[in-house]
C-alpha cells in the first residue's frame, strides 16, 4: 500500500472538542484511503481558521503534516479542498511546497491544476454572495427598513429564505465541479453520480446519502 499523511481541520477550538467536523473529514480520508489503496502514517489536527496570507504560519500542524510527508516522501490527504483553505494564494503558495495533496472528495487523479481551478471558483462564487447580499441589504435600508425590528416579519423571512439560497449556491459551488469529474469519467445517469458520490463519502446538502431526486435538484442549479 502508499503511504500516505492526513490532515484534518475545523476553523475552531469548539469544533475541534466537540469532534463532529474532525470525524465526518477522518471518515471520509479513511474510506477513500481504503478505496485507493493508501496507508495513512500520521494524521495531524488543526483548530484554526484557514483566512490570510500568514494562514500557514499561524497552522503548525499543517505545517508538521508538510514535514512528515516531506520525510516519507508521500502525499497529504485531505477531506475536502476547504480544510486546506478557501483562498486561491494560500492554495498557491502550498503547492509551491513540492509536497502532494490529495483531496478526497475530488478523487486521487485530481492534479494541481485543477485544485487551483476548484479553488478560484469557490473563491468567485463566495465573492458573489457576499456581494448579493450586501446589495439586498443595502436596498432594505434605503427603503427605510429596519431590519432588527422584530414587526418586519415578512422581511426577516425574506432574509432568511435569501440566506437559505446562499447557503445552497455555496453547497453547489463545491459539488458541481466534482459532478463535472464523474460525468468526464463516462458515469452520467443520476443513478450513478449519486453512487459515486455516496462513494467518496460526500453528503448531500441535508447531511445525508443523495439520492436520485437530490442530484437532479443539483444539477438543477447551474
Amino acid at each position: 500500500m502508499k503511504p500516505a499523511v492526513a490532515y484534518y481541520r475545523v476553523s475552531t477550538e469548539r469544533q475541534r472538542k466537540s469532534g463532529l467536523g474532525i470525524d465526518a473529514q477522518r471518515d471520509a480520508v479513511r474510506r477513500f484511503a481504503e478505496a485507493e489503496g493508501f496507508e495513512l502514517t500520521a494524521e495531524f489536527v488543526e483548530a484554526e481558521s484557514g483566512k490570510g496570507a500568514d494562514a500557514l504560519d499561524r497552522r503548525p500542524q499543517l505545517a508538521s503534516a508538510l514535514s512528515a510527508a516531506r520525510g516519507r516522501k508521500c502525499a497529504v490527504i485531505v477531506a475536502k479542498l476547504d480544510r486546506l483553505s478557501r483562498d486561491v494564494a494560500f492554495i498557491s503558495g502550498l503547492m509551491a511546497q513540492r509536497v502532494p495533496f490529495i483531496v478526497a472528495e475530488l478523487g486521487a487523479d485530481a492534479d494541481p491544476f485543477m485544485l487551483h481551478l476548484y479553488a478560484a471558483l469557490a473563491e468567485k462564487e463566495r465573492r458573489l454572495i457576499s456581494e448579493r447580499t450586501r446589495a439586498a441589504l443595502a436596498q432594505r435600508k434605503d427603503r427605510g427598513t429596519q431590519l432588527g425590528n422584530p414587526r418586519n416579519a415578512k422581511e426577516a423571512a425574506a432574509l432568511g429564505r435569501a440566506a437559505q439560497v446562499s447557503e445552497a449556491d455555496r453547497f453547489a459551488a463545491n459539488v458541481l465541479p466534482i459532478v463535472a469529474t464523474i460525468r468526464t469519467s463516462g458515469v452520467t445517469t443520476l443513478a450513478g453520480i449519486a453512487d459515486a458520490l455516496n462513494a467518496r463519502g460526500i453528503r448531500s446538502a441535508r447531511g445525508g446519502q443523495w439520492r436520485i431526486s437530490s442530484v437532479q435538484n443539483l444539477i438543477a442549479r447551474i
